[in-house]
């Protein structure tokens, strides 16, 4: 009894080691702007609502800060019909010190990929667009990380984008701890050498 005692401890010990293998902060956006062309597209007065993860818990409020973002130029399809955008432009979330959010730039980044931008088309003939996108960037605190994003506009109703339209909602998740490939393999290599020894103990009781 006292074995299978001390190998759970163990186990206790090592388990929040393993589940340090990342920690991320969600983002959620509402309202704004979304503008452009096929030069590119523009977010702007979208407002953060709410934050999860960043201190711990989720932290609410009609206007914690805000987020805007500008891509690169269209590189296939088109504005109304869907298409991608390019890589590259600007992404930048900032908080304004209400209910403990940081009063400064949280995230200032980029695309690092190609970013989506995805008609669907509702079963009543409306429509919707999304975009999607990764992205790569300065922490507050002058880390590199990097994230994703995906924004949700208004009901166009029938007809399809002209330029401009409403942001319904967005949700943007920034990873902002990761061990190292080294740091990962070290812990791996030590959590199986203490089950070794843990079993060897177990069998010669």
């Amino acid at each position: 009894m006292i074995k299978r005692t001390a190998f759970l401890a163990i186990l206790a010990l090592a388990l929040p080691l393993a589940a340090f293998a990342g920690s991320s902060v969600d983002f959620t956006n509402n309202g704004g702007t979304l503008s452009g062309s096929s030069s590119g597209l523009t977010l702007t007065g979208s407002t953060l609502i709410a934050v999860t993860g960043l201190g711990g818990g989720v932290i609410a409020g009609s206007d914690l800060g805000a987020l805007s973002f500008t891509t690169g130029a269209l590189t296939s399809g088109s504005m109304q019909m869907g298409g991608t955008l390019a890589a590259g432009g600007t992404f930048s979330i900032t908080g304004n010190g209400t209910n403990g959010i940081p009063n400064t730039v949280i995230f200032n980044g980029s695309f690092t990929g190609p970013v989506t931008w995805t008609l669907v088309t509702l079963a009543n003939g409306t429509h919707n667009y999304t975009l999607t996108g990764s992205l790569t960037g300065t922490w507050y605190n002058g880390t590199t990380v990097n994230g994703a994003t995906i924004q949700l506009t208004i009901n166009t109703g029938m007809g399809f984008f002209n330029g401009h339209v409403a942001i319904s909602s967005g949700s943007t998740n920034i990873t902002t701890t990761v061990p190292e490939p080294g740091s990962l393999g070290l812990l791996g290599t030590g959590l199986i050498g203490i089950a070794g020894i843990v079993r060897r103990k177990l069998k010669s009781a």
